[in-house]
């Protein structure tokens, strides 16, 4: 099976608190599930697959990277 996120970074996590729909939940938890064979990561890895998936949803937005790229050239460079 060739999922799209086949393994996550080992980079520190980050605590975030949401709230989610339980069949996201549910779908979350059986991603983190599939991945973990390939990766030897266990299912307790949710928090950091959300990490990942938002990363590459941002990646992949074409009208967001332009946007940040603006942002970021508009700004004056810090000292």
């Amino acid at each position: 099976m060739k999922l799209k996120i086949a393994a996550l970074p080992d980079d520190k996590p980050v605590k975030l608190t949401l709230e989610l729909p339980a069949a996201i939940h549910r779908d979350l938890r059986t991603y983190a599930e599939l991945i973990e064979p390939d990766a030897g990561q266990h299912a307790e890895s949710q928090a950091r697959l959300i990490i990942v998936m938002v990363k590459r949803f941002m990646e992949s937005d074409r009208v967001f990277t332009k946007a940040k790229k603006g942002r970021a050239q508009d700004r004056p460079p810090k000292r």
